[in-house]
């Protein structure tokens, strides 16, 4: 394959992903001088690849190795872990993103699990079952501390609308610096021991980089203090096998996990049927029609005037 050179105008697209005909329609409508086709993830074959010069898709197909002609990917979601690992592409294929933003999202479905655990919503809902009138005193987010490891686009949201619940938020990050106001002091990732025990919520937003892979381990989970774990970035970041272990031995009273090493989560994982875990199929922060395919559209004109688009992903980096 040639080496990835601008300016660059593709005719043929392929688009994988479950909504893949509204994909196709959103950008067809846009730019009919395209050829776009599409398919589920699953279902696209090497034959798929031929002629095409892009294909958008949040990772590789399974069982194709070859792409074809294509010299661009542009990934369906913010993450694009799923073309950094496995397979290597060749070096003359550029990778961007969709800049979508997730934090809106993403930060409901923290603070929904927050106010469940912090409320004992499970507790109250079994007694309702059970016709039990169990009156307890519940304590409040207000006041709780909150470890959010990852300020981009979600942890600034997060810490933003926990900030005006009356919760005070620590950021880190790989600078240690960030312009958000809604976190009282950020770090950088050194330091993240040291700050384990004061949390109460540890959140981690993080993407999957060689610089963030099993970054929370047994080790540093046994800083902890009693904390909830909230996870919503990506499996690879928590050693997951240590999370029983460290619920067991109190370093965490609960783990809320969006995000797997391995997803589907398999039947035999012990998480499924701990009371202390609260599990969700990777759906905190879903993406739409309109942002993924805008999110191409946006890179696609960038290519066609010569220019390296502003959603270029840092292969070495990791986004």
């Amino acid at each position: 394959m040639t080496a990835f050179a601008l300016p660059f105008r593709p005719y043929r697209v392929v688009v994988g992903h479950h909504l893949h005909a509204d994909m196709v329609a959103y950008i067809q409508a846009r730019r009919p001088d395209l050829t776009v086709t599409g398919a589920p993830i699953p279902e696209l074959r090497a034959e798929h690849f031929a002629e095409a010069d892009a294909f958008m898709a949040f990772k590789r197909p399974p069982g194709v190795a070859d792409l074809g002609a294509v010299k661009w990917v542009h990934s369906t979601g913010a993450g694009v872990d799923g073309w950094l690992r496995g397979t290597p592409l060749d070096d003359g294929v550029l990778v961007t993103r969709s800049p979508e933003l997730f934090g809106g999202q993403i930060t409901e479905w923290a603070v929904a699990r927050i106010f469940a655990i912090q409320q004992d919503l499970f507790r109250l809902h079994a007694a309702q079952q059970q016709r039990v009138w169990d009156q307890h005193e519940i304590p409040r987010v207000a006041g709780t501390n909150a470890l959010l490891v990852g300020t981009g686009d979600i942890g600034r949201t997060m810490a933003t609308a926990l900030k005006a619940l009356g919760v005070h938020c620590v950021g880190v990050c790989r600078s240690g610096v960030s312009d958000c106001p809604a976190f009282d002091t950020v770090h950088t990732l050194s330091v993240l021991p040291h700050l384990m025990g004061d949390a109460d919520w540890i959140i981690l937003s993080l993407p999957d980089t060689p610089a963030t892979h099993r970054l929370v381990d047994r080790t540093l989970l046994s800083h902890a203090e009693g904390a909830v774990l909230l996870n919503c970035g990506r499996g690879s970041v928590v050693e997951e096998a240590a999370i029983p272990e460290a619920l067991d031995r109190g370093w965490l009273r609960a783990a809320v996990l969006d995000v797997f090493e391995v997803e589907p989560l398999p039947a035999s994982s012990p998480l499924w049927l701990d009371p202390r875990v609260v599990l969700s199929p990777h759906m905190s922060g879903l993406t739409t029609v309109e942002g993924a395919a805008s999110g191409f559209l946006e890179c696609l004109e960038s290519l066609e005037r010569g220019e390296l688009p502003a959603w270029v992903i840092d292969r070495g980096r990791g986004y």
